[in-house]
């Protein structure tokens, strides 16, 4: 039930930024199971090449202080994009795109807690 629910808030923060920023969008008739796989696409890319890269490109990480890994999540949406319905205008496109889908999840996922908070206060 929470892979379920963590692939829906993936797919509708994805959505959103497609609407917010137009350096990332979806392919012209692009419909909700296009977005859900887009979603599960992304997390799969991040499961297993996001490590990797992650690894390999440590030193670098290191010496700029952790912004490279703003890069690395831009390649990972831009990796998606290849394998999806979703269309990324550029490795910069995938950077800010990346940041804005980093604070959308994140929104999400506050005001989920929140409503699961006072859900188990009214039982």
């Amino acid at each position: 039930m929470r892979f379920l629910l963590n692939l829906i808030l993936s797919a509708l923060s994805l959505y959103a930024v497609t609407r917010m920023y137009s350096g990332v969008n979806f392919a012209p008739g692009t419909e909700w199971p296009q977005v859900l796989l887009a979603a599960l696409v992304l997390g799969v890319v991040n499961a297993l090449v996001r490590p990797l890269l992650g690894l390999l490109s440590l030193p670098i990480t290191i010496l700029t202080f952790g912004l490279f890994t703003l890069v690395l999540n831009g390649l990972m949406l831009w990796l998606t994009a290849e394998f999806t319905a979703l269309d990324v205008n550029g490795l910069g496109a995938a950077i800010v795109g990346s940041v804005l889908l980093s604070l959308v999840t994140w929104v999400l996922n506050a005001i989920l807690d929140a409503l699961a908070i006072d859900r188990t206060r009214r039982l």
